[in-house]
């Protein structure tokens, strides 16, 4: 069980995805419907990190939560996109 200053600071999410990528942009739509103030998105490009590149480049767009280590794998929907936060908040 987390505490209060814990639950106070939202947690980062990573979106790996790659300069146009078309599926990357259609999950950029998605997460901006289904956000809200207690996420943190940070957008990554796998081509800028290698260690991401040799992970994900089939496989983005990918919603990643590094403390966790939980991943949502593209494709997805609102819902799944809304579930996987409500489990990080």
């Amino acid at each position: 069980m987390s505490n209060s200053v814990e639950s106070d600071v939202p947690p980062l999410i990573y979106l790996f995805g790659t300069l146009g990528c078309h599926l990357c942009e259609e999950a950029e739509i998605i997460i901006a419907a289904c956000r809200h103030k207690q996420t943190n998105i940070k957008n990554i490009d796998i081509a800028e990190h290698e260690q991401w590149q040799d992970a994900y480049a089939i496989r983005i767009p990918v919603l990643y939560h590094p403390e966790s280590e939980k991943e949502l794998g593209w494709p997805f929907t609102q819902e799944q996109v809304q579930e996987f936060i409500d489990t990080l908040v």
